[in-house]
Protein backbone atom coordinates (compact mmCIF):
# COMPACT_ATOMS: atom_id res chain seq x y z
CA UNK A 1 0.00 0.00 0.00
CA UNK A 2 1.42 3.57 -0.53
CA UNK A 3 -0.39 6.98 -0.15
CA UNK A 4 -1.43 9.26 -3.89
CA UNK A 5 -1.98 12.56 -4.21
CA UNK A 6 -3.97 13.89 -7.16
CA UNK A 7 -4.48 17.61 -7.94
CA UNK A 8 -7.64 18.75 -9.34
CA UNK A 9 -8.67 21.71 -11.57
CA UNK A 10 -9.85 23.66 -8.66
CA UNK A 11 -7.06 23.78 -7.67
CA UNK A 12 -7.62 21.02 -4.64
CA UNK A 13 -5.53 18.04 -3.34
CA UNK A 14 -7.09 14.68 -3.27
CA UNK A 15 -5.12 12.11 -0.61
CA UNK A 16 -5.82 8.28 -1.53
CA UNK A 17 -4.97 5.21 -0.70
CA UNK A 18 -3.71 2.61 -3.20
CA UNK A 19 -1.68 -0.18 -4.20
CA UNK A 20 -0.25 -1.60 -6.80
CA UNK A 21 -1.75 -4.75 -8.95
CA UNK A 22 -1.65 -6.60 -11.63
CA UNK A 23 -3.86 -6.97 -14.33
CA UNK A 24 -3.35 -9.24 -17.29
CA UNK A 25 0.30 -9.32 -17.26
CA UNK A 26 0.28 -5.52 -16.38
CA UNK A 27 1.15 -3.45 -12.99
CA UNK A 28 -2.47 -1.10 -12.43
CA UNK A 29 -2.81 1.20 -9.46
CA UNK A 30 -5.85 0.21 -6.90
CA UNK A 31 -7.75 2.83 -4.82
CA UNK A 32 -8.34 1.22 -1.84
CA UNK A 33 -10.14 4.34 -0.30
CA UNK A 34 -10.23 8.09 -0.94
CA UNK A 35 -9.39 9.91 2.70
CA UNK A 36 -10.15 13.82 2.00
CA UNK A 37 -10.26 16.35 -0.75
CA UNK A 38 -8.32 19.36 0.62
CA UNK A 39 -6.79 22.79 0.13
CA UNK A 40 -2.76 22.39 -0.33
CA UNK A 41 -1.90 23.89 2.55
CA UNK A 42 -3.84 20.89 4.84
CA UNK A 43 -2.18 18.11 2.59
CA UNK A 44 0.60 17.32 4.97
CA UNK A 45 -1.92 17.26 8.38
CA UNK A 46 -4.13 14.89 6.17
CA UNK A 47 -1.60 12.80 4.75
CA UNK A 48 -0.74 12.07 8.28
CA UNK A 49 -4.02 10.45 9.04
CA UNK A 50 -3.58 9.16 5.78
CA UNK A 51 -0.92 6.99 7.06
CA UNK A 52 -2.52 5.51 10.31
CA UNK A 53 -5.85 4.55 8.28
CA UNK A 54 -3.41 2.53 5.77
CA UNK A 55 -1.46 1.13 8.92
CA UNK A 56 -5.05 0.43 10.36
CA UNK A 57 -5.71 -1.33 6.98
CA UNK A 58 -2.80 -3.50 6.44
CA UNK A 59 -3.23 -4.67 10.14
CA UNK A 60 -7.01 -5.88 9.41
CA UNK A 61 -5.54 -8.02 6.62
CA UNK A 62 -3.32 -10.27 8.82
CA UNK A 63 -4.90 -13.16 9.47
CA UNK A 64 -6.64 -13.71 13.31
CA UNK A 65 -6.44 -17.57 14.97
CA UNK A 66 -9.39 -16.18 17.10
CA UNK A 67 -11.15 -13.07 18.87
CA UNK A 68 -9.13 -11.69 21.73
CA UNK A 69 -11.16 -9.56 24.08
CA UNK A 70 -9.28 -6.37 24.95
CA UNK A 71 -7.78 -6.37 28.47
CA UNK A 72 -9.88 -3.82 30.16
CA UNK A 73 -12.56 -6.38 29.23
CA UNK A 74 -10.87 -9.48 30.25
CA UNK A 75 -9.82 -7.92 33.38
CA UNK A 76 -13.99 -7.07 34.51
CA UNK A 77 -14.72 -10.66 33.87
CA UNK A 78 -12.17 -12.08 35.67
CA UNK A 79 -13.26 -10.06 39.06
CA UNK A 80 -16.44 -11.15 38.25
CA UNK A 81 -15.89 -15.00 38.28
CA UNK A 82 -13.64 -14.62 41.26
CA UNK A 83 -16.14 -12.70 43.27
CA UNK A 84 -16.77 -14.47 46.28
CA UNK A 85 -13.92 -16.91 45.67
CA UNK A 86 -11.68 -16.90 48.83
CA UNK A 87 -8.93 -19.71 47.94
CA UNK A 88 -5.97 -18.89 48.27
CA UNK A 89 -3.50 -17.87 45.12
CA UNK A 90 0.15 -19.71 45.24
CA UNK A 91 2.16 -17.02 43.78
CA UNK A 92 5.94 -16.27 44.96
CA UNK A 93 6.01 -12.12 45.41
CA UNK A 94 9.63 -12.55 44.08
CA UNK A 95 8.97 -13.86 41.02
CA UNK A 96 5.91 -11.31 40.02
CA UNK A 97 6.77 -8.38 37.66
CA UNK A 98 4.15 -5.96 36.81
CA UNK A 99 2.92 -5.97 33.19
CA UNK A 100 0.49 -3.10 32.95
CA UNK A 101 -1.66 -1.11 34.75
CA UNK A 102 -5.26 0.25 33.77
CA UNK A 103 -7.32 2.93 34.94
CA UNK A 104 -11.08 1.18 35.88
CA UNK A 105 -12.24 4.35 37.75
CA UNK A 106 -13.33 6.37 35.02
CA UNK A 107 -15.58 2.73 33.21
CA UNK A 108 -17.10 2.02 36.46
CA UNK A 109 -18.37 5.33 37.88
CA UNK A 110 -19.24 7.41 34.94
CA UNK A 111 -19.49 4.56 32.51
CA UNK A 112 -22.35 3.18 35.17
CA UNK A 113 -23.87 6.62 34.84
CA UNK A 114 -23.82 6.40 30.68
CA UNK A 115 -25.61 3.60 31.04
CA UNK A 116 -28.28 4.59 33.38
CA UNK A 117 -29.55 7.68 31.65
CA UNK A 118 -29.77 5.88 28.56
CA UNK A 119 -26.83 7.30 26.28
CA UNK A 120 -25.68 3.04 25.36
CA UNK A 121 -29.40 2.53 23.27
CA UNK A 122 -27.63 5.84 21.08
CA UNK A 123 -26.58 3.11 18.37
CA UNK A 124 -29.49 0.37 19.33
CA UNK A 125 -28.50 -1.21 15.89
CA UNK A 126 -24.95 -1.05 15.97
CA UNK A 127 -23.17 -2.18 19.16
CA UNK A 128 -19.57 -1.75 17.65
CA UNK A 129 -20.40 1.76 17.60
CA UNK A 130 -21.80 1.93 20.42
CA UNK A 131 -19.44 1.04 22.34
CA UNK A 132 -16.61 3.06 20.77
CA UNK A 133 -18.77 6.40 21.43
CA UNK A 134 -18.67 5.21 25.24
CA UNK A 135 -15.02 4.96 25.34
CA UNK A 136 -14.46 7.97 23.37
CA UNK A 137 -16.71 9.88 26.27
CA UNK A 138 -14.97 8.27 28.49
CA UNK A 139 -11.86 8.90 27.21
CA UNK A 140 -12.82 12.75 27.14
CA UNK A 141 -13.66 12.43 30.75
CA UNK A 142 -10.22 11.34 31.68
CA UNK A 143 -7.95 13.57 29.86
CA UNK A 144 -9.48 15.91 26.76
CA UNK A 145 -7.45 15.31 23.70
CA UNK A 146 -7.69 14.93 20.04
CA UNK A 147 -9.11 12.03 18.89
CA UNK A 148 -5.85 10.54 17.30
CA UNK A 149 -4.10 10.98 21.30
CA UNK A 150 -8.08 9.49 22.59
CA UNK A 151 -6.90 6.64 20.73
CA UNK A 152 -3.30 6.32 22.30
CA UNK A 153 -4.61 6.98 26.09
CA UNK A 154 -7.54 4.34 25.53
CA UNK A 155 -4.57 1.69 24.74
CA UNK A 156 -1.97 2.57 27.07
CA UNK A 157 -4.37 3.87 30.53
CA UNK A 158 -7.23 1.34 29.65
CA UNK A 159 -6.40 -1.08 27.75
CA UNK A 160 -9.04 -0.45 25.56
CA UNK A 161 -7.36 -0.60 21.84
CA UNK A 162 -9.49 1.22 19.23
CA UNK A 163 -8.17 2.86 15.81
CA UNK A 164 -8.64 6.28 14.94
CA UNK A 165 -10.40 5.08 11.69
CA UNK A 166 -13.33 3.50 13.48
CA UNK A 167 -13.85 6.50 15.57
CA UNK A 168 -14.33 8.85 12.60
CA UNK A 169 -16.65 6.24 11.47
CA UNK A 170 -18.77 6.12 14.83
CA UNK A 171 -18.74 10.34 14.31
CA UNK A 172 -20.17 9.97 10.93
CA UNK A 173 -22.91 7.73 12.00
CA UNK A 174 -23.93 10.21 14.84
CA UNK A 175 -26.73 11.45 12.93
CA UNK A 176 -29.02 14.68 13.62
CA UNK A 177 -31.56 12.04 14.97
CA UNK A 178 -29.05 10.29 17.37
CA UNK A 179 -27.75 13.73 18.02
CA UNK A 180 -31.75 14.37 19.18
CA UNK A 181 -31.78 11.62 20.83
CA UNK A 182 -28.90 12.47 23.24
CA UNK A 183 -30.59 15.50 24.15
CA UNK A 184 -33.75 14.29 24.68
CA UNK A 185 -32.05 11.57 27.38
CA UNK A 186 -30.64 14.67 29.19
CA UNK A 187 -33.96 16.44 29.27
CA UNK A 188 -35.73 13.30 30.55
CA UNK A 189 -32.91 12.74 33.07
CA UNK A 190 -32.95 16.22 34.25
CA UNK A 191 -36.63 16.05 34.32
CA UNK A 192 -36.78 13.22 36.33
CA UNK A 193 -34.70 14.21 38.92
CA UNK A 194 -37.26 16.52 40.40
CA UNK A 195 -40.42 15.43 40.61
CA UNK A 196 -42.28 18.59 41.09
CA UNK A 197 -40.88 19.68 37.47
CA UNK A 198 -38.42 21.83 35.90
CA UNK A 199 -39.39 25.59 37.43
CA UNK A 200 -36.45 27.53 35.95
CA UNK A 201 -34.16 27.33 32.70
CA UNK A 202 -31.47 29.21 32.27
CA UNK A 203 -29.88 30.44 28.60
CA UNK A 204 -26.90 31.90 27.27
CA UNK A 205 -24.42 31.53 24.15
CA UNK A 206 -20.74 30.93 23.81
CA UNK A 207 -18.24 31.03 21.07
CA UNK A 208 -16.09 28.30 19.94
CA UNK A 209 -12.94 28.58 17.65
CA UNK A 210 -11.13 26.57 14.99
CA UNK A 211 -7.61 25.63 14.11
CA UNK A 212 -8.49 27.32 10.76
CA UNK A 213 -8.69 30.90 8.89
CA UNK A 214 -11.16 29.53 6.44
CA UNK A 215 -14.90 30.20 6.78
CA UNK A 216 -18.39 28.11 5.40
CA UNK A 217 -21.43 28.14 6.51
CA UNK A 218 -20.97 27.25 9.61
CA UNK A 219 -17.56 28.14 10.95
CA UNK A 220 -17.64 31.74 9.93
CA UNK A 221 -15.81 35.06 11.39
CA UNK A 222 -17.69 37.08 13.60
CA UNK A 223 -17.30 38.86 17.45
CA UNK A 224 -15.22 35.90 19.28
CA UNK A 225 -15.56 35.93 23.64
CA UNK A 226 -11.91 33.79 23.26
CA UNK A 227 -10.33 36.85 21.16
CA UNK A 228 -10.04 34.51 17.86
CA UNK A 229 -11.64 36.81 15.50
CA UNK A 230 -9.50 36.28 12.48
CA UNK A 231 -10.33 32.35 13.24
CA UNK A 232 -13.70 30.46 12.03
CA UNK A 233 -15.90 29.91 14.97
CA UNK A 234 -19.36 28.44 15.43
CA UNK A 235 -22.07 29.91 18.36
CA UNK A 236 -23.32 27.68 21.07
CA UNK A 237 -26.37 28.03 22.83
CA UNK A 238 -26.41 26.42 25.95
CA UNK A 239 -29.73 25.65 28.12
CA UNK A 240 -29.61 24.53 31.71
CA UNK A 241 -31.38 23.55 34.77
CA UNK A 242 -31.42 26.28 37.87
CA UNK A 243 -29.23 22.97 40.00
CA UNK A 244 -26.99 23.40 36.90
CA UNK A 245 -28.21 20.25 34.57
CA UNK A 246 -28.13 20.29 31.17
CA UNK A 247 -31.37 20.63 29.16
CA UNK A 248 -30.11 21.03 25.61
CA UNK A 249 -28.11 22.49 22.90
CA UNK A 250 -27.96 24.21 19.63
CA UNK A 251 -25.27 25.25 17.32
CA UNK A 252 -25.72 27.91 15.32
CA UNK A 253 -22.99 29.81 12.35
CA UNK A 254 -20.31 31.92 13.94
CA UNK A 255 -21.69 35.24 12.75
CA UNK A 256 -24.88 34.95 14.05
CA UNK A 257 -25.80 37.53 17.11
CA UNK A 258 -26.80 35.64 20.14
CA UNK A 259 -29.76 37.41 20.67
CA UNK A 260 -31.38 35.92 17.31
CA UNK A 261 -30.82 32.33 18.49
CA UNK A 262 -33.47 32.72 21.00
CA UNK A 263 -36.71 31.90 18.90
CA UNK A 264 -35.23 28.47 18.54
CA UNK A 265 -34.86 28.11 22.12
CA UNK A 266 -38.40 29.26 22.94
CA UNK A 267 -39.70 26.55 20.48
CA UNK A 268 -37.69 23.74 22.12
CA UNK A 269 -39.10 24.63 25.37
CA UNK A 270 -42.39 24.83 24.43
CA UNK A 271 -42.81 22.49 21.61
CA UNK A 272 -39.82 19.80 22.16
CA UNK A 273 -40.18 19.55 25.64
CA UNK A 274 -43.53 20.26 25.93
CA UNK A 275 -43.18 22.70 28.96
CA UNK A 276 -46.11 25.23 29.94
CA UNK A 277 -45.04 27.24 32.72
CA UNK A 278 -41.55 28.15 33.38
CA UNK A 279 -39.14 30.95 33.93
CA UNK A 280 -36.36 31.95 31.09
CA UNK A 281 -33.17 33.58 32.80
CA UNK A 282 -30.81 35.07 30.54
CA UNK A 283 -28.52 38.13 30.48
CA UNK A 284 -28.27 41.00 28.65
CA UNK A 285 -27.17 39.92 25.40
CA UNK A 286 -30.50 38.34 24.42
CA UNK A 287 -32.52 41.08 25.71
CA UNK A 288 -34.61 42.86 22.55
CA UNK A 289 -37.48 43.89 21.88
CA UNK A 290 -38.31 40.90 19.61
CA UNK A 291 -37.41 38.28 21.95
CA UNK A 292 -39.30 39.66 24.56
CA UNK A 293 -42.22 40.08 22.96
CA UNK A 294 -41.77 36.39 21.67
CA UNK A 295 -42.17 35.59 25.52
CA UNK A 296 -44.96 37.49 26.48
CA UNK A 297 -46.43 35.68 23.45
CA UNK A 298 -45.78 32.72 24.56
CA UNK A 299 -46.47 33.26 27.94
CA UNK A 300 -43.27 32.53 29.48
CA UNK A 301 -42.25 34.06 32.62
CA UNK A 302 -38.61 35.33 32.34
CA UNK A 303 -35.61 37.29 33.90
CA UNK A 304 -33.48 39.11 32.04
CA UNK A 305 -30.60 41.63 32.12
CA UNK A 306 -30.70 45.29 31.44
CA UNK A 307 -28.91 46.98 29.30
CA UNK A 308 -29.53 50.66 31.25
CA UNK A 309 -27.08 52.84 29.27
CA UNK A 310 -29.13 52.09 26.25
CA UNK A 311 -32.28 53.57 28.22
CA UNK A 312 -33.57 57.12 26.91
CA UNK A 313 -32.03 59.45 28.74
CA UNK A 314 -34.99 60.40 30.95
CA UNK A 315 -34.63 56.97 32.49
CA UNK A 316 -31.03 56.87 33.07
CA UNK A 317 -31.63 60.08 35.15
CA UNK A 318 -34.37 58.53 36.71
CA UNK A 319 -31.95 55.33 37.75
CA UNK A 320 -28.65 57.52 38.20
CA UNK A 321 -30.74 59.70 40.88
CA UNK A 322 -30.48 57.03 43.67
CA UNK A 323 -31.20 58.77 47.12
CA UNK A 324 -34.70 56.18 47.24
CA UNK A 325 -32.93 52.93 46.70
CA UNK A 326 -33.58 50.44 49.65
CA UNK A 327 -31.10 48.35 51.12
CA UNK A 328 -31.11 44.99 51.50
CA UNK A 329 -28.70 42.74 53.86
CA UNK A 330 -26.61 40.15 52.37
CA UNK A 331 -26.35 37.36 54.87
CA UNK A 332 -23.13 35.38 52.84
CA UNK A 333 -20.72 38.62 53.01
CA UNK A 334 -21.38 41.67 55.80
CA UNK A 335 -18.92 43.51 54.06
CA UNK A 336 -20.87 43.71 51.08
CA UNK A 337 -23.95 46.49 51.20
CA UNK A 338 -26.50 46.04 48.41
CA UNK A 339 -29.21 48.91 47.61
CA UNK A 340 -32.28 47.93 45.25
CA UNK A 341 -34.78 50.04 43.58
CA UNK A 342 -38.31 48.74 41.97
CA UNK A 343 -39.15 50.60 38.73
CA UNK A 344 -42.58 49.81 37.33
CA UNK A 345 -41.32 50.00 33.26
CA UNK A 346 -44.19 49.06 31.74
CA UNK A 347 -48.02 48.00 32.72
CA UNK A 348 -46.07 44.16 32.52
CA UNK A 349 -42.52 44.70 32.92
CA UNK A 350 -40.47 45.74 36.08
CA UNK A 351 -37.35 46.87 36.22
CA UNK A 352 -35.26 46.31 38.99
CA UNK A 353 -32.05 48.09 39.51
CA UNK A 354 -29.53 47.22 41.98
CA UNK A 355 -26.69 48.91 43.75
CA UNK A 356 -23.68 47.12 44.62
CA UNK A 357 -20.78 48.55 46.59
CA UNK A 358 -18.13 45.62 45.39
CA UNK A 359 -19.66 46.07 42.24
CA UNK A 360 -18.72 49.74 42.14
CA UNK A 361 -15.47 49.14 43.85
CA UNK A 362 -14.32 46.31 41.15
CA UNK A 363 -16.04 48.86 38.38
CA UNK A 364 -14.01 51.90 39.47
CA UNK A 365 -10.48 50.07 39.52
CA UNK A 366 -11.34 48.30 35.79
CA UNK A 367 -11.98 51.85 34.76
CA UNK A 368 -8.63 53.49 36.45
CA UNK A 369 -6.58 50.25 35.00
CA UNK A 370 -8.36 51.12 31.53
CA UNK A 371 -7.31 55.13 31.77
CA UNK A 372 -3.99 54.84 33.20
CA UNK A 373 -3.09 52.37 29.73
CA UNK A 374 -4.42 54.94 27.55
CA UNK A 375 -2.23 57.54 29.64
CA UNK A 376 0.53 55.32 29.30
CA UNK A 377 0.31 54.97 25.84
CA UNK A 378 -0.25 58.73 24.91
CA UNK A 379 3.02 59.75 27.04
CA UNK A 380 4.89 57.10 24.56
CA UNK A 381 3.22 58.11 21.56
CA UNK A 382 0.71 61.57 20.63
CA UNK A 383 -0.17 59.25 17.06
CA UNK A 384 -3.56 58.44 17.13
CA UNK A 385 -3.02 55.09 15.02
CA UNK A 386 -0.85 54.02 17.66
CA UNK A 387 -3.96 53.88 20.51
CA UNK A 388 -6.90 52.03 18.17
CA UNK A 389 -6.90 48.35 19.26
CA UNK A 390 -9.11 46.39 16.66
CA UNK A 391 -7.68 42.83 16.34
CA UNK A 392 -5.80 42.90 13.39
CA UNK A 393 -7.81 45.17 11.17
CA UNK A 394 -5.79 48.67 12.20
CA UNK A 395 -3.70 48.25 8.70
CA UNK A 396 -6.50 49.21 6.79
CA UNK A 397 -7.50 52.20 8.72
CA UNK A 398 -5.69 55.68 7.56
CA UNK A 399 -6.26 58.94 9.49
CA UNK A 400 -6.52 61.91 7.52
CA UNK A 401 -4.83 65.66 9.02
CA UNK A 402 -3.99 66.58 12.66
CA UNK A 403 -5.85 64.64 15.12
CA UNK A 404 -5.31 65.66 18.55
CA UNK A 405 -6.14 62.85 21.05
CA UNK A 406 -6.64 63.50 24.96
CA UNK A 407 -8.47 61.64 27.69
CA UNK A 408 -12.38 63.04 28.25
CA UNK A 409 -13.02 63.93 31.70
CA UNK A 410 -16.66 64.48 31.57
CA UNK A 411 -17.05 61.39 30.10
CA UNK A 412 -14.89 59.60 32.90
CA UNK A 413 -17.22 61.30 35.61
CA UNK A 414 -20.58 60.40 33.48
CA UNK A 415 -19.26 56.64 33.47
CA UNK A 416 -18.26 56.73 37.35
CA UNK A 417 -22.26 57.12 37.91
CA UNK A 418 -22.73 53.92 36.41
CA UNK A 419 -20.51 52.13 38.77
CA UNK A 420 -21.73 49.15 40.56
CA UNK A 421 -25.07 49.47 38.97
CA UNK A 422 -27.14 46.54 37.28
CA UNK A 423 -30.47 46.16 35.49
CA UNK A 424 -32.85 43.45 35.28
CA UNK A 425 -36.10 43.43 33.73
CA UNK A 426 -39.08 40.61 34.61
CA UNK A 427 -42.43 40.11 33.94
CA UNK A 428 -43.15 37.99 37.25
CA UNK A 429 -45.50 40.35 39.25
CA UNK A 430 -44.49 41.12 42.37
CA UNK A 431 -46.97 39.41 44.60
CA UNK A 432 -45.84 36.10 42.98
CA UNK A 433 -41.64 37.14 43.15
CA UNK A 434 -40.21 40.37 45.74
CA UNK A 435 -37.38 41.63 43.76
CA UNK A 436 -34.68 40.35 46.00
CA UNK A 437 -36.23 36.75 44.75
CA UNK A 438 -35.50 38.34 41.51
CA UNK A 439 -32.40 39.00 42.08
CA UNK A 440 -31.38 36.01 43.52
CA UNK A 441 -32.53 33.61 40.86
CA UNK A 442 -31.07 35.93 38.52
CA UNK A 443 -27.57 35.52 40.26
CA UNK A 444 -28.31 31.84 39.58
CA UNK A 445 -26.93 32.64 35.75
CA UNK A 446 -23.27 31.43 37.30
CA UNK A 447 -24.67 27.99 36.56
CA UNK A 448 -24.43 28.36 32.44
CA UNK A 449 -20.70 30.60 33.18
CA UNK A 450 -19.51 27.66 34.89
CA UNK A 451 -21.08 25.32 32.38
CA UNK A 452 -19.13 26.88 29.70
CA UNK A 453 -15.98 26.61 32.17
CA UNK A 454 -16.96 22.96 32.18
CA UNK A 455 -17.06 22.74 28.51
CA UNK A 456 -14.22 24.94 27.31
CA UNK A 457 -11.63 23.76 29.62
CA UNK A 458 -12.26 20.75 31.51
CA UNK A 459 -13.67 18.96 28.68
CA UNK A 460 -11.79 21.44 26.17
CA UNK A 461 -13.94 21.61 23.53
CA UNK A 462 -12.45 24.31 21.52
CA UNK A 463 -10.58 24.76 19.79
CA UNK A 464 -12.15 22.68 17.19
CA UNK A 465 -10.41 20.44 14.81
CA UNK A 466 -12.39 18.73 12.45
CA UNK A 467 -13.48 20.66 9.16
CA UNK A 468 -16.48 19.23 7.74
CA UNK A 469 -20.40 20.04 9.56
CA UNK A 470 -21.34 16.82 10.26
CA UNK A 471 -18.14 15.88 12.35
CA UNK A 472 -18.42 19.51 13.78
CA UNK A 473 -21.39 18.70 15.19
CA UNK A 474 -20.45 15.13 16.33
CA UNK A 475 -17.81 16.58 17.57
CA UNK A 476 -19.92 18.80 20.45
CA UNK A 477 -22.52 16.08 20.71
CA UNK A 478 -19.49 13.76 22.46
CA UNK A 479 -18.10 16.72 24.53
CA UNK A 480 -21.97 17.27 25.50
CA UNK A 481 -22.31 13.93 26.88
CA UNK A 482 -19.01 14.21 28.63
CA UNK A 483 -20.47 17.34 30.03
CA UNK A 484 -23.77 16.03 31.18
CA UNK A 485 -21.90 13.17 33.02
CA UNK A 486 -20.10 15.58 34.74
CA UNK A 487 -23.41 17.48 35.68
CA UNK A 488 -25.31 14.34 37.07
CA UNK A 489 -22.59 13.23 38.97
CA UNK A 490 -21.72 16.57 41.11
CA UNK A 491 -25.53 16.78 41.50
CA UNK A 492 -25.92 13.09 42.96
CA UNK A 493 -22.90 13.75 44.64
CA UNK A 494 -24.16 17.44 46.73
CA UNK A 495 -27.64 15.47 47.00
CA UNK A 496 -26.32 12.79 48.91
CA UNK A 497 -23.33 13.94 50.49
CA UNK A 498 -24.00 18.12 50.38
CA UNK A 499 -20.70 18.42 48.80
CA UNK A 500 -19.55 20.05 45.87
CA UNK A 501 -16.39 18.11 43.88
CA UNK A 502 -14.98 20.18 40.89
CA UNK A 503 -14.96 18.13 37.55
CA UNK A 504 -10.94 18.31 37.83
CA UNK A 505 -11.71 16.83 41.38
CA UNK A 506 -13.69 14.29 40.45
CA UNK A 507 -11.31 13.10 37.28
CA UNK A 508 -8.39 12.96 39.56
CA UNK A 509 -9.90 10.95 41.97
CA UNK A 510 -11.19 8.63 39.62
CA UNK A 511 -8.58 8.52 37.43
CA UNK A 512 -6.18 7.08 40.62
CA UNK A 513 -8.88 3.54 40.52
CA UNK A 514 -6.22 1.45 39.02
CA UNK A 515 -5.50 -2.17 38.33
CA UNK A 516 -2.17 -3.56 38.03
CA UNK A 517 -1.83 -6.64 36.09
CA UNK A 518 1.06 -8.85 37.63
CA UNK A 519 3.13 -11.73 35.17
CA UNK A 520 4.42 -14.26 37.42
CA UNK A 521 7.87 -14.95 35.13
CA UNK A 522 7.89 -18.99 36.08
CA UNK A 523 4.44 -19.95 34.63
CA UNK A 524 3.30 -16.88 33.22
CA UNK A 525 0.14 -16.47 34.77
CA UNK A 526 -1.40 -13.10 35.30
CA UNK A 527 -3.00 -11.53 38.33
CA UNK A 528 -4.77 -8.52 39.39
CA UNK A 529 -4.40 -6.71 42.02
CA UNK A 530 -6.20 -3.32 42.55
CA UNK A 531 -5.31 0.48 44.23
CA UNK A 532 -6.92 1.78 47.45
CA UNK A 533 -9.76 4.26 46.60
CA UNK A 534 -9.25 7.43 48.64
CA UNK A 535 -12.23 8.46 50.91
CA UNK A 536 -13.48 10.82 48.14
CA UNK A 537 -13.78 8.01 45.75
CA UNK A 538 -15.44 6.25 47.73
CA UNK A 539 -17.91 8.62 48.18
CA UNK A 540 -18.22 8.15 44.23
CA UNK A 541 -18.95 4.67 44.72
CA UNK A 542 -21.49 4.85 47.05
CA UNK A 543 -23.82 7.59 45.35
CA UNK A 544 -23.68 5.20 42.71
CA UNK A 545 -24.50 2.27 44.67
CA UNK A 546 -21.00 -0.01 43.78
CA UNK A 547 -18.70 -1.22 46.25
CA UNK A 548 -14.81 -1.34 45.14
CA UNK A 549 -13.73 -4.64 45.79
CA UNK A 550 -9.52 -4.49 46.49
CA UNK A 551 -9.15 -8.37 46.77
CA UNK A 552 -6.46 -9.56 44.41
CA UNK A 553 -7.38 -12.24 41.63
CA UNK A 554 -5.94 -14.14 38.79
CA UNK A 555 -6.59 -13.04 35.36
CA UNK A 556 -8.17 -15.54 33.57
CA UNK A 557 -9.99 -15.96 29.61
CA UNK A 558 -13.54 -16.92 29.85
CA UNK A 559 -13.92 -20.63 28.93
Amino acid sequence: MFIRTRERVNGKVTIQIAESVRVNGKVDQKILRTVATVMPSEVDRFKELAEHIMSQMEEDRLPKLFSVPTLAELVNSSRIRSTGDDSPLPVNLRKLREESRIVTGIHEIYGNLYDEIGFGNIFKSCSVSSSILKDVVMARLAKPCSKRSSVELLERDFGIKISLEKIYRMMDTLTKDRIKQIQDYCWQYSKGLFPEGIKVIFYDCTTLYFESFSEDELRCFGFSKDHKFNQGQILLALMVTHEGLPIGYDIFPGNMYEGNTFKQAIEKIKKRYNVKRVIVIADSGLLSKENIALLEKEKLEYIVGARLKNLSKAWQDKILDNRDYEKIVNKDDKDEIVRIKTYFYTENQRLIVTHNSKRATKDRKDREKGVKKVEQKLEKSKNPESLISNYGYKKYLKLNGNVEVQVDEEKLKREALWDGLHGIFTNIKEKKMKAEEILTQYHGLWQVEESFRIKKHDLRTRPIFHWTADRIHAHIAICFVSFSLIRFLQHRIREKTGEYLSAERIREELYRIQESILIDITDNNKYVVQSKPSQEAIKMYDVMNKKRVVVPFRLTAET
